[in-house]
C-alpha cells in the first residue's frame, strides 16, 4: 500500500472534496457514495426527521463535519442536533444522533472506528442502517442492540424512525 501524504486540519477544512471526505489524524478517507439505495435510504431516513423536527425540537443535516477531535472530523451521513440549526459550518459539538448507511464496499473495523469517535466525542446515539436488508443498528455509550421491532429510536427522547418506511 502506498505512503499517504499527510494533511494539516487547515488544508483539510479549506479543501472542497466531491463528496467530502472523513479526515483522520493528517489522513483523507474516502466515503463510500453514489448508489442509488444509499442515496435513498439517506433521503428518506433524513426526510422523516425532517417531518418532524418541529415535534421533536431538532434539526437535521445530511453530510456535515463533525469534529469530533482535534485531528478527526467525521461526515456523517445524516447528523440530528439538539434545537434550532446551528450557526457554524462544522459542528465541534456532538450532535444527539448520528446515522451511517452502510454501502456494500463498507468494512467492519472502518465503521466500528467511526462509532467510536461518535460515542467518545459524547454522540449520544449512533445508528447504523443496512439498507439491502432493512436491518438497523442502535449504538451507545451502554452497548449495541438491533433495532429487532424495525424502530430505530433514541432513547428518552420522542425519536423514532421505522425501518420499513425507508426501503
Amino acid at each position: 500500500m502506498p505512503a499517504t501524504a499527510s494533511v494539516s486540519v487547515e488544508e483539510y477544512l479549506t479543501t472542497t472534496y466531491d463528496p467530502d471526505r472523513d479526515y483522520v489524524d493528517g489522513e483523507v478517507l474516502e466515503r463510500n457514495w453514489g448508489e442509488v439505495i444509499h442515496g435513498r435510504t439517506q433521503l428518506l431516513i433524513a426526510a422523516y426527521v425532517f417531518s418532524c423536527e418541529e415535534a421533536w425540537d431538532v434539526t437535521v443535516t445530511i453530510e456535515v463535519r463533525v469534529q469530533v477531535k482535534p485531528r478527526r472530523f467525521r461526515v456523517p451521513d445524516i447528523t440530528v442536533v439538539a434545537g434550532p440549526v446551528p450557526e457554524t459550518r462544522i459542528l465541534r459539538e456532538p450532535p444527539l444522533l448520528c446515522v451511517e448507511v452502510l454501502s456494500p464496499e463498507d468494512r467492519m473495523e472502518r465503521m466500528q472506528e467511526k462509532i467510536e469517535d461518535y460515542l467518545a466525542f459524547g454522540v449520544r446515539c449512533v445508528w447504523v442502517v443496512n439498507p439491502r436488508n432493512r436491518r438497523g443498528f442502535i449504538y451507545t455509550s451502554e452497548g449495541m442492540h438491533e433495532a429487532k421491532d424495525g424502530v430505530l429510536r433514541v432513547e428518552d427522547t420522542p425519536i423514532e424512525v421505522p425501518l420499513a418506511g425507508i426501503g
